[in-house]
């Protein structure tokens, strides 16, 4: 996903973007009432949206539990390149069970989230499938005993 550095977004945009976040079902016409304009204005400004890269993806949120997906884990991982290198998170972004991927600062090099039914099948994950990634030094596992906040949400400003 590329998308450019000074993407300038005005007011209504950023409307939009509420709108669309908080209910990504949201019919044209209802954004078109909630913004008090043409649905075919916005319908162009949602399509101006998607085309700069700033609306990438439309998704449904599922209940892990609903598909026994009940066992969430942070894993951090430590390789032996250099900074900068990606082959391994994009070995890691390869794994069906691996949620998120990130190059992060510090004593470890990647953060990576991972839901699996229970520790039995995270540790097949780890043994099939971490294990098998080249350049890996250390593995540390923090198994989530309860989430209190998970949300993909981002803080759209008001301009």
């Amino acid at each position: 996903m590329t998308i450019e550095n000074n993407i300038n977004l005005d007011h209504v945009d950023l409307a939009i973007l509420r709108l669309m976040q908080e209910n990504s079902r949201i019919s044209n016409i209802h954004m078109a009432k909630e913004l008090e304009m043409a649905p075919s204005a916005v319908l162009e400004r949602v399509k101006k949206l998607e085309q700069k890269n700033v609306i990438v993806q439309y998704t449904t949120r599922i209940n892990p539990a609903a598909v026994d997906l009940k066992l969430l884990a942070f894993i951090s991982l430590k390789a032996s390149h250099s900074i900068g290198c990606t082959t391994t998170a994009h070995e890691l972004s390869k794994i069906e069970e691996v949620q998120e991927v990130h190059i992060i600062a510090g004593d470890d090099c990647y953060l990576v989230k991972v839901r699996t039914s229970d520790s039995a099948s995270l540790m097949a994950l780890m043994r099939n499938s971490f294990s098998k990634i080249p350049n890996i030094l250390s593995i540390r596992t923090t198994i989530v005993l309860e989430t209190v906040k998970e949300q993909q949400q981002l803080v759209i400003p008001k301009k």
